[in-house]
């Protein structure tokens, strides 16, 4: 019924059945962090469960380094599940009569290390989660931020290559969730896990995927990195699910610099500058060195004046020039615009410029236009 084209509604009303997920297909890259994001009942912990079959697919294939999860007998599956993948669940899933390394170290347990060496994994992976000293206290006497760090702990016990999170951090009060955010961001940073991260929190997908796959119906409505769907969305649904999304937050400077040209060399005649100004109807202009390195800027109306009072273009030049790295958020950068009459420029990790930013490009970044087809574009 579905490959005829029915919707997953119409489905469930003729057979009571429900589509878990149909036609979805996507890679996950090593070393990053894929968020599944959708409302509830989309399809992403379902799809989530799959891939350590959990949930085993009733059609396709679920490959990981090449072996099909979907294909395997139940030894192989066992032995992928302990060695190749973890699983950080919603519901922390401690063992109550288990202290905090007795819980890291289950997995490993499971697997027949010995109790010394397991051990002392447990206790590097309780360290990378910031409870060092709770090796011995039960779980029951820590917080629920607290055992979410347990949680993960035991899943990067194991050194697993892939980490499966399932809504991980949404049992969790406001702050400590933020904070665990800040964790797992800071964590991927050392590790580089592949991480297959389940949200139905819009901003957490944001603030922690490299890519997200909006899912709608047990289909992929869009993948895409955080900046593509917002500025790009595929369709009405995408459009208004990211609609109330504060974009100043997750646009980057370098989703709103314009190509640095033209620039001017800091031994160019001031006359030259002015023509380079003046052909490309601008008021500013950044003055750079043999390697592209910002010296400052100069204003054309300095310019100007200088070249009737005979002066050069250093005697006018402005070296108090702001400038940004290319992943500064746009939140940051609006501050830096509101007292300055001229751009700022964006540096890569070598000084050198690659970008401009002037008050309409952020403006236009911002804005969310009407359209009266369905309400926003």
């Amino acid at each position: 019924m579905v490959e005829k084209g029915m919707s997953k509604q119409d489905i469930f009303k003729q057979t009571k059945q429900t589509v878990g997920l149909y036609n979805v297909n996507f890679d996950v890259y090593n070393g990053e962090t894929f968020v599944l994001m959708g409302l509830s009942g989309s399809g992403k912990s379902t799809l989530l469960r799959c891939l350590n079959r959990l949930i085993s697919p009733t059609d396709g294939h679920i490959l990981i380094d090449g072996d099909d999860i979907a294909t395997m007998n139940d030894k192989e599956l066992r032995e992928a599940r302990r060695k190749k993948m973890s699983m950080v669940f919603q519901g922390f899933a401690l063992l109550p009569h288990r202290t905090v390394i007795d819980n890291v170290a289950f997995g490993l347990e499971i697997q027949g290390m010995q109790k010394d060496e397991r051990y002392v994994k447990a206790e590097e992976a309780i360290a990378k989660v910031g409870l060092k000293g709770y090796e011995h206290s039960t779980t029951s006497s820590l917080s629920g931020g607290m055992q979410q760090r347990v949680g993960l702990a035991r899943a990067l016990a194991t050194d697993p290559d892939v980490l499966l999170m399932d809504e991980a951090f949404s049992a969790l009060d406001p702050l400590i969730r933020a904070e665990m955010q800040d964790e797992l961001l800071a964590l991927q940073n050392k590790m580089k896990k592949t991480i297959v991260f389940v949200s139905h929190d819009l901003d957490e997908a944001l603030k922690l995927g490299d890519r997200i796959a909006i899912m709608k119906d047990g289909y992929i409505a869009q993948i895409g990195t955080p900046e593509e769907i917002l500025t790009s969305p595929a369709d009405d649904y995408v459009s208004e699910f990211v609609a109330g999304v504060d974009r100043a937050k997750i646009l980057t400077a370098d989703n709103v610099m314009k190509r640095p040209e033209p620039v001017v060399s800091i031994n160019s005649a001031l006359t030259v500058a002015t023509q380079l100004m003046k052909k490309h109807g601008i008021s500013s202009i950044f003055v750079v060195d043999p390697d592209k390195k910002i010296k400052g800027i100069l204003l054309i109306d300095d310019a100007v004046q200088a070249v009737k009072d005979k002066r050069t273009l250093h005697d006018v030049l402005i070296t108090d020039v702001q400038i940004v790295a290319p992943d500064l958020p746009i939140k940051d950068i609006i501050p830096m615009m509101t007292d300055r009459n001229f751009p700022l420029a964006v540096v890569n990790d070598n000084q050198k410029i690659i970008g401009v930013i002037v008050r309409g490009s952020i403006l236009g970044a911002l804005a969310i236009k009407e359209d009266d087809s369905n309400g926003l574009t």
